[in-house]
């Protein structure tokens, strides 16, 4: 009988309500309860902070206590310093306590420990988890420098990611997408992002309502959605726009009140209760410039709420079969998004067959299966006893 696996994971936190640290949560969790893990999390930030996802009793949470928040006020110069100080503590705190514990394999969050992890000599394997894309991820966009200063430097952090990436017992990317990107490399394997919930029933998709849900942000893309919502508007008076999401508003808000939709386009707060939102919808879209692997996405269609996306890298390729359970249209045409919205609202009988489609494809995304690739990933490279 195989002893027990030992995981440690490392990530810069997990009092934040982002999508990495739900679902590292959400896996972890169920690591411990269905396959017996013992597993160990080491953050770098927050402490004193409490998870905002409960963490499972069993999972033991260590506080390293680097505080890299806390150098991001500082002036460039005494940033730097002050990083490198914190980065050599951080590999000496995290390297004590792997050989103190000794896990069976670290898996890393690729932030600033993917540096140095494949350096330490706790013995564990070591697991790359991307929660990005390549094309957004290590790019150096600094406007205080000169474009070619930042093409270089995106360059170099590349080449030195490569490296460490090699080195690694496996790299694991979200999507198919993502991984024909990184063609330096023969250790990719790929596990999408589980569902974070499921429910027992349907939206009806009668409301005449379309809803968005993401940071504002100009990743988001809400600047186009807006402009699309112009065009829709004028054909569908009577249907609303509700986007929901934190961040500042500014930009969003002055958009909808110069194009005139004060009255159909609605930006409000992020939520807790966004799944009461997707049941009270009939339309999805997303509009992002790019993406890691879009949670939201899956969420939306798990209702039954059909969507409409761009192809934007990465992920709705990997999870919307266009014309099926949604519709794509080329990344940033803002046309081709209104035309997807009009045609979903116009046709009852194919936005809820859409929608049906949806709620049975995204299954493939239960966290059942998603822990399954996981189990076996850890045991394709775990050593024979």
């Amino acid at each position: 009988m195989k002893r027990k696996l030992k995981l440690a994971y490392i990530i810069p936190g997990l009092f934040y309500p982002s999508g990495m640290e739900r679902v590292l949560t959400a896996k972890v969790n169920y690591f411990v309860k269905k396959f017996d893990y013992e597993i160990h999390i080491f953050v770098t930030d927050g402490k004193g902070s409490e998870p905002y996802y409960p963490l499972d009793e069993k999972i033991k949470l260590h506080h390293l206590d680097i505080n890299f928040d806390g150098i991001f006020s500082l002036p460039l110069l005494k940033r730097t310093l002050s990083y490198r100080k914190k980065q050599r503590l951080f590999k000496a705190r995290l390297g004590e306590q792997l050989c103190l514990i000794k896990p069976d394999i670290t898996v890393s969050l690729l932030r600033r420990d993917i540096n140095f992890i494949n350096d330490l000599k706790d013995g564990s394997l070591k697991v790359g988890e991307l929660h990005f894309n390549r094309l957004v991820y290590r790019q150096f966009t600094d406007k205080r420098f000169p474009g070619f200063m930042q093409r270089g430097i995106s360059k170099l952090w590349q080449g030195q990611l490569i490296k460490n990436l090699r080195k690694l017992s496996a790299f694991v990317v979200l999507t198919n997408e993502d991984a024909g990107y990184w063609h330096e490399l023969n250790n990719i394997s790929v596990i999408s992002n589980p569902l974070s919930f499921y429910p027992d029933k349907a939206a009806l998709l009668n409301n005449k309502q379309v809803i968005a849900v993401g940071r504002m942000t100009y990743q988001k893309g809400f600047d186009l959605l807006i402009s699309a919502w112009e065009m829709v508007a004028k054909k569908h008076p009577e249907w609303i726009l509700k986007i929901y999401g934190g961040g500042d508003k500014t930009m969003y808000l002055s958009m909808v009140k110069e194009l005139g939709l004060s009255g159909s386009c609605f930006l409000e707060n992020g939520t807790a209760s966004i799944a009461e939102k997707y049941d009270d919808s009939s339309i999805f879209v997303l509009s992002s410039r790019y993406e890691g692997f879009p949670l939201v996405l899956g969420e939306t269609m798990a209702y039954g709420v059909p969507p409409v996306s761009f192809m934007c890298p990465c992920g709705p390729r990997d999870i919307i079969v266009d014309g099926q359970n949604g519709l794509l249209v080329e990344n940033g045409n803002i046309k081709q998004l209104a035309d997807g919205i009009c045609l979903l609202i116009e046709d009852d009988a194919r936005r809820k067959e859409m929608g049906k489609n949806a709620r049975n494809d995204v299954r493939k995304f239960d966290l059942e299966n998603i822990a399954k690739q996981w189990q076996q990933l850890f045991e394709s490279i775990r050593p024979v006893e």
